[in-house]
């Protein structure tokens, strides 16, 4: 049995890589890059490069190998480079100077994405925030995001996106299609780019970089959005209410709220959710799943929220305090909703009829007399009806319970509005 049929499949790609670094293969190779003919080809998944350097840095991506050790710190690193750059910055050195915008940089690829942000013509200029764009189809996408239009719509369940590709990976939700898979674990995909980021949780690589702390990222993207929680730019905003959002994600489950769009549906009881995790943990409950365990009294909950909650019962700990009347809150959230009450704030608009609600349950409860929903059901009577609190009266018909108690005569009632009637007597 010869040589190359008894190697591993990613060692006949290092085979090959070494071979075409013999000297009489160098002008072929620079011949390929000038021409951008991309000759090296990946055997364990198909991809093509323009020169063997490359083709063996990629397919470190796939054995997850790390040769380069930075003296320095001692860390591991599938690429020389990123060896270099970290015994540099180790030492506080950014040697790479921008001409354009005078900015210094730790690593020559961050200063190529810099000046290439400074040198492109942009001439095509968004109305609504300023930013430009080289080409008008990028103009044009971007422009979505402060009008909120979305002209691409599923035929499945009608929801609709603003970029065409969404529309194709949302499409995939429905054909359980997962075209992209990982050739290391096998987890498989249903955008590439999930994959990609995938791929780095093998390899452990972190190429992007914060100029300001030091913080690591697999993705620009990721460094981008972090570089954000240092300027304060939060480039997103509402148009309903002007609230502003660093993340386009947040600003898009933040307008659900406005517009009572809920596209996501429990398939057990049917309740729909406006957001993906809310779902999750929903269908805890007909699991009867309770993964979050109070370690003090062993009892078990559904939603970490809820365990939260929870400890503030044997610590008695109310942590947030508002500044204005120095009431005090078990967590973040309350007091938030509790400060609307001081300052008047009602961000929350009906798009129906324009009534503005300091809470968003409150406009989720406001939409229902427009839209006829009465999502509450009578077990006994079949009696359906637009808020739980409704439906909890309706049910003491039924049952006879009368919670409501007169402490000058001890009588009862079903209702605290019909004690409260009743109470007058007594004041006449």
């Amino acid at each position: 049995m010869c040589a190359e049929q008894i190697v591993s499949e990613n060692d006949c790609n290092m085979l090959i890589v070494n071979s075409m670094f013999s000297k009489n293969n160098t002008s072929a190779i620079t011949s390929r890059v000038y021409k951008k003919d991309n000759s090296f080809k990946c055997n364990t998944c198909g991809k093509s490069l323009s020169t063997p350097g490359s083709l063996s840095r990629h397919i470190r991506t796939h054995t997850a190998k790390m040769p380069f050790k930075c003296d320095a710190c001692g860390k591991c690193s599938s690429e020389s480079g990123n060896v270099k750059t970290d015994e540099k910055e180790l030492n506080g050195g950014k040697e790479f100077g921008c001409d354009f915008c005078q900015n210094s940089f730790s690593q020559l690829g961050n200063l190529s994405h810099n000046v290439g942000q400074q040198a492109v013509q942009k001439p095509f200029k968004c109305d609504f925030c300023s930013t430009s764009f080289p080409h008008l189809p990028a103009l044009q996408r971007h422009i979505r995001k402060h009008t909120g239009e979305k002209p691409f719509k599923c035929d499945v369940c009608g929801n609709c996106f603003k970029e065409s590709g969404h529309l194709v990976n949302h499409i995939r939700l429905h054909t359980g299609e997962k075209p992209f898979k990982c050739n290391l674990c096998t987890k498989i995909f249903t955008q590439s780019s999930s994959l990609k980021r995938h791929m780095l949780t093998h390899s452990g690589e972190k190429p992007f970089k914060c100029d300001i702390c030091g913080k690591r990222y697999p993705a620009l993207k990721s460094l981008t959005i972090h570089e954000r929680q240092h300027t304060g730019e939060k480039p997103f905003k509402c148009n309903s209410c002007g609230r502003c959002f660093s993340v386009s994600g947040n600003l898009k489950i933040h307008q659900r709220h406005h517009t009572g769009e809920k596209p996501y549906k429990c398939e057990v009881c049917g309740k729909c959710f406006s957001i993906s995790t809310s779902l999750k943990r929903h269908t805890r409950i007909h699991r009867g799943e309770k993964p979050f365990r109070c370690d003090v009294c062993d009892m078990r909950f559904s939603q970490s929220a809820s365990l939260k909650r929870h400890k503030h019962n044997h610590t008695g700990e109310k942590l947030h305090k508002c500044d204005v009347c120095e009431m005090s809150f078990f967590v973040p959230d309350t007091l938030k909703r509790h400060k609307r009450h001081h300052t008047g704030e009602k961000a929350f608009k009906c798009i129906t009829c324009g009534k503005d609600f300091s809470e968003a349950s409150s406009l989720k409860r406001h939409v229902r007399y427009h839209t006829g929903e009465k999502p509450f059901k009578c077990d006994v009577c079949g009696k359906s009806f637009t808020q739980s609190a409704s439906m909890k009266r309706h049910i003491r018909n039924h049952t006879g319970d009368k919670p409501f108690k007169c402490d000058v005569c001890g009588e009862t009632y079903s209702t605290s509005s019909t004690l409260k009637i009743h109470l007058r007597h007594h004041v006449e």
